[in-house]
């Protein structure tokens, strides 16, 4: 089988900056299979990339080579890096793109904190891990242009990587790297579970940050724009109206049939849902 690498920007698709990545991969992997997991996060948003590429990665074959570049810090001191877990490779700037790969992959027991700053967090890793900085130019296209570090260092080292390259031959092992604050939920006073709006997708529908293991049943009523939803659906269509249904990623979503629950409730990524257990 051809090897994978995905990619996971926010390019977007009006300009030759995608296609220019490709083109720096396939120059030295012609083999490698390209997959767009999505280059329409919005620029700048790297906690968006983080859930979007948690959601994706694991449905790829072993070995995969994930690029996720949305990097604010491009040209500047941050680091880019090679993360490498028993299903996959990651190559990305070290900004805390791979939050939810690190909070999926890897127990909060098995790292420990070492300083926080600017709103991401060190943390360094007890077990499980290999990583490396991405510090050896042999590997780099050149000249290096300090404002697409995208084309000329991650694609060439992602292309490596597909070839079977150790993430060693990029550069030094590391044992830390940087992680954004993932909004969890919580429980209030009343026992109702609080949560957030995580990510609005392309349908309207509310992604919360509350996985379906956090929930306490079906049998609750769901706050949030001003609504109460009555009990979590199976599917979609079970219902006319909004409805709160477990999608296909594990998160409770809203939905408004036929139509953007988003618009309908005028919600906005980080506004409160609360669910609330009802009495037997």
């Amino acid at each position: 089988m051809s090897p994978i690498i995905t990619l996971t920007t926010d390019f977007g698709y009006d300009d030759a900056y995608v296609a220019a990545v490709k083109g720096a991969i396939l120059n030295i992997n012609p083999e490698a299979s390209i997959v767009d997991v999505s280059h329409s996060i919005k620029p700048q948003d790297v906690l968006q990339a983080a859930f979007i590429l948690g959601a994706a990665y694991r449905y790829f074959p072993k070995q995969t080579v994930h690029v996720a570049i949305v990097d604010p810090g491009v040209g500047s001191e941050r680091r880019g890096i090679i993360l490498k877990s028993p299903s996959a490779i990651f190559v990305a700037p070290d900004n805390g793109i791979l939050s939810y790969v690190i909070d999926d992959l890897f127990s909060v027991e098995s790292r420990s904190v070492i300083e926080q700053t600017h709103g991401l967090t060190e943390i360094v890793f007890k077990t499980g891990l290999e990583a490396a900085a991405i510090t050896d130019p042999r590997f780099w296209r050149h000249p290096v242009s300090p404002s697409f570090h995208g084309r000329d260092i991650f694609a060439p080292v992602a292309a490596g990587l597909s070839l079977g390259i150790s993430l060693y031959e990029f550069g030094e092992k590391i044992s830390s790297l940087h992680i954004l604050s993932i909004p969890k939920p919580s429980v209030d006073p009343d026992g109702n579970l609080v949560g957030q709006v995580l990510h609005i997708d392309r349908f309207g529908n509310l992604i919360a940050n509350i996985k379906n293991n956090d929930l306490p049943g079906k049998n609750v009523i769901i706050e949030v724009g001003g609504r109460q939803i009555q009990g979590i659906s199976d599917y979609y269509a079970q219902k006319e109206g909004v409805m709160a249904v477990v999608g296909s990623s594990g998160y409770l979503e809203i939905s408004l049939r036929d139509g953007s629950a988003c618009d309908f409730l005028g919600v906005a990524v980080g506004d409160e849902i609360r669910v609330i257990p009802v009495a037997q």
